[in-house]
């Protein structure tokens, strides 16, 4: 069984930065594809970046935040991170941390087996 614990969402100004973490329990990340999905409320579930945790793989990104969004690990920790930069208010949203075994779109929601409970980013305007 997988359980993940996010944590460092919080307030920020609109330009400002944010680094999101995921803490894993066992040692998944050689097994599993990690990602980050984020809700607003009103609005679907949507992709923001997947990567898969085996070797110097690397990230993908939702269109609205490539370029400004990196994914990384650390497999000793058993984490995950998301490095938020120039944060918009668009950004505004409950941030998910999941996994999923190998196979099938990483950017399905569905597709993924595991989530943790979910941490609020809020950028204020």
């Amino acid at each position: 069984q997988v359980q993940l614990v996010e944590s460092g969402g919080g307030l920020v100004q609109t330009g400002g930065s944010l680094r999101l973490s995921c803490a894993a329990s066992g040692r998944i990340f050689n097994y599993y594809i990690m990602g980050w999905f984020r809700q607003a409320p009103g609005k679907e579930r949507e992709f923001v970046s997947a990567i898969v945790p085996v070797g110097s793989s690397s990230g993908y990104y939702g269109s609205s935040v490539k370029g400004r969004f990196t994914i990384s690990r650390d497999n000793a920790k058993n984490t995950l991170y998301l490095q938020m930069n120039s944060l918009k208010p668009e950004d505004t949203a409950v941030y998910y941390c999941a996994a999923r075994r190998f196979g099938g779109d990483y950017s399905d929601a569905e597709g993924y087996d595991y989530w943790g409970q979910g941490t609020q980013v809020t950028v204020s305007s």
